[in-house]
């Protein structure tokens, strides 16, 4: 079922699937794939779950420390920071807060916004975005919402992902009687002459197959939203899930910033020359070429919320996009 179309060349909604978004060849290729690792994405269905934070406010009698670090290379905040204090609201949202995890910031990550929103029942906005360059990507973890985008409305609960091209015409209510709490990324989308604005599209998780990496005994894999050859878009937002036992077994160093927030279960991540715990609901931020490994020792499955800046040549101006 399609929407209108716009200038960005209209949506598509869940029950097109995701494989909608790819050229026929590719569909193909990823209707394979669905079919060959269709095992693995059931047995990964069958346990996801997805942390949101609540809010609230400690006692006095909490220890001050905790394990919130921000280095030169990379930032971690875990779940226990996410309190009432550190809440904040945005014009034209009503009966709506957020935390915003990672802003751009001068030496360190330049490239992305990413928030939490919590939406209270009968809040939401119909003038959400303020910006007409950002583009965006919506990832419900708890609740359900109501996403209205080029004037079709799309019902989204846990799992739902919607990308939002730049210029999107799009409202967002919670008409549910239960707060919904979901991601907001957002970058300023880089255009490229000659090169079309990708679509919009509203799916689910459980409507794709989680693509495994090799070699690994089905152990790593990733969940893809848009084609990775695509070059029409700058950024991607996946899902990684390890199973207990895997990791990322070099410490990877290159060009793409990060956020990473953990959806489910806990892992030793090895950020620059640190090794940090890391549970459901804490977030890493990470600048370009911080090395990062991975450790996934269980019991049950790792899985984080990826941001990465793909597809464009990097600035040759510092502060230049």
């Amino acid at each position: 079922m399609d929407g209108e179309g716009s200038a960005q060349g209209g949506v598509h909604s869940a029950s097109s699937k995701a494989c909608r978004r790819f050229s026929p060849e590719r569909r193909t290729r990823h209707d394979s794939l669905s079919a060959i690792f269709g095992n693995l994405s059931g047995r990964i269905m069958s346990q996801r779950t997805y942390y949101a934070p609540r809010g609230g406010h400690p006692p006095q009698t909490q220890l001050l420390s905790d394990r919130a670090v921000f280095t030169e290379a990379y930032a971690v905040i875990p779940k226990g920071v996410f309190g009432d204090i550190v809440t904040s609201n945005l014009p034209f949202w009503h009966n709506t807060r957020l935390w915003v995890l990672a802003r751009p910031l001068s030496g360190f990550a330049e490239t992305f916004c990413q928030y939490i929103m919590e939406v209270s029942p009968g809040g939401g906005s119909d003038k959400p975005e303020l910006d007409p360059a950002a583009e965006g990507v919506l990832f419900v973890v708890e609740g359900e919402m109501t996403l209205t985008l080029a004037g079709e409305r799309h019902h989204m609960t846990a799992g739902g992902y919607a990308f939002l091209p730049p210029g999107s015409h799009w409202q967002l209510h919670n008409e549910s009687d239960a707060p919904v709490r979901f991601h907001w990324v957002r970058k300023a989308y880089e255009f490229v002459e000659g090169i079309e604005v990708p679509e919009a599209f509203v799916v689910n998780e459980n409507d794709i197959a989680p693509t495994p990496m090799p070699d690994t005994d089905e152990r790593w894999a990733t969940t893809r939203f848009v084609d990775p050859a695509d070059v029409r878009h700058d950024m991607h937002v996946n899902i990684v899930t390890f199973q207990p036992g895997a990791v990322i077994p070099f410490d990877e160093t290159h060009v793409m910033e990060h956020g990473l927030y953990v959806l489910e279960g806990k892992a030793v991540y090895h950020l620059n020359q640190d090794w940090v715990e890391v549970e459901a609901g804490d977030f890493m931020w990470l600048r370009a070429f911080c090395p990062q490994a991975c450790y996934a020792g269980g019991p049950g499955p790792f899985r984080y919320l990826l941001y990465k800046d793909v597809n464009r040549h990097p600035a040759l101006q510092i502060g230049a996009r």
